[in-house]
C-alpha cells in the first residue's frame, strides 16, 4: 500500500456505501420518510447539505474519494515494460545493459554503474548509477535507441565535475553509501547488507563481480553485478 494521510483514514467510512444514492440515504431521516412524497425529494433535500453539520459530497467527490480508499487499500497492480525490447544495440554500454534490465527490474540484480564521460567541450564528469532505483526515474528506452545518453548527476550515488570538483554522494533505493580510509568509496546493499566495494585494487565483495565494457559512447564503463541474497 502507499503512504496514507488523515483524509484517505477519514473516507474509510465511504466503503460501506455501494453508491451515491446509498451515501444519501444513510442521512435520510424517520422525519424524511414520513412528510416528504418520494425519496427522491429526500435525496436531494440531503445532496443539499440539510441533513448533516458536516460536509455533504457531491457525486463526483463521492466517487472520487472512494476510489482513492479502493486504490489505497488494493493498489492496481502495474506491470513494467521492457525498455531494451526489440532494439537494435549497437554499443557494447547498450547490449549490457539490455542483459541486465529485466534482473535488476525483477530484484534478482542490483548492479551499480560506473561511468565518465566528456562533452564536447572536455568537461569530463563521472559517477555512481544505482540501476534498478533508475530503471523507474529515468527513460532508458532513448538510451537503448541511443537517442540519449545516460549521465550520472548530484542525485546519484555518487557524481564528481572534474571541472568545477562537485562531489555527491547519496543513498539510494538499493544501496547506502559508505567511505573507509582502507577501501574508500563502498555501498552497502540494503536487502542483504553485503558490501560493493569500487576500488579496482580490491575484491568487489561477496556475491559480486565487476566488468569493464568497451564503449564508444562512454570513456569509461563498468559494472558492478551483485546478486542479491535473502538475509538469514
Amino acid at each position: 500500500m502507499g503512504e496514507t494521510n488523515p483524509q484517505i483514514e477519514a473516507d474509510r467510512r465511504l466503503l460501506k456505501f455501494e453508491a451515491y444514492e446509498d451515501y444519501l440515504d444513510s442521512m435520510v431521516t424517520v422525519y424524511d420518510k414520513c412528510l416528504l412524497p418520494n425519496r427522491l425529494v429526500a435525496r436531494h433535500i440531503a445532496e443539499l447539505g440539510y441533513r448533516t453539520c458536516g460536509e455533504t459530497l457531491s457525486r463526483e467527490q463521492f466517487e472520487k474519494r472512494r476510489a482513492a480508499v479502493i486504490n489505497y487499500l488494493h493498489p492496481p497492480y502495474k506491470p513494467y515494460s521492457m525498455a531494451s525490447t526489440g532494439l537494435l544495440l549497437g554499443d557494447p554500454a547498450q547490449r549490457e545493459l539490455a542483459l541486465r534490465e529485466r534482473p535488476n527490474r525483477i530484484g534478482i540484480l542490483a548492479t551499480i554503474i560506473f561511468l565518465r564521460h566528456s562533452n564536447c567541450a572536455g568537461s569530463e564528469i563521472s559517477g555512481y548509477i544505482d540501476y534498478a532505483d533508475q530503471l523507474k526515474r529515468r527513460d532508458w528506452n532513448q538510451f537503448f535507441k541511443r537517442q540519449m545518453l545516460i549521465l550520472p548527476n548530484a542525485q546519484d550515488l555518487g557524481y564528481y565535475h572534474w571541472k568545477t570538483n562537485q562531489t555527491t554522494t547519496n543513498d539510494s533505493e538499493n544501496y547506502k553509501v559508505m567511505a573507509t580510509t582502507e577501501k574508500g568509496l563502498q555501498f552497502q546493499n540494503r536487502f542483504d547488507r553485503k558490501v560493493i566495494t569500487v576500488d579496482p585494487c580490491s575484491e568487489p565483495g561477496h556475491n559480486t563481480t565487476r566488468k569493464r565494457v568497451p564503449s564508444k559512447m562512454y570513456t569509461h564503463f563498468i559494472v558492478f553485478d551483485h546478486i542479491v541474497r535473502q538475509r538469514i
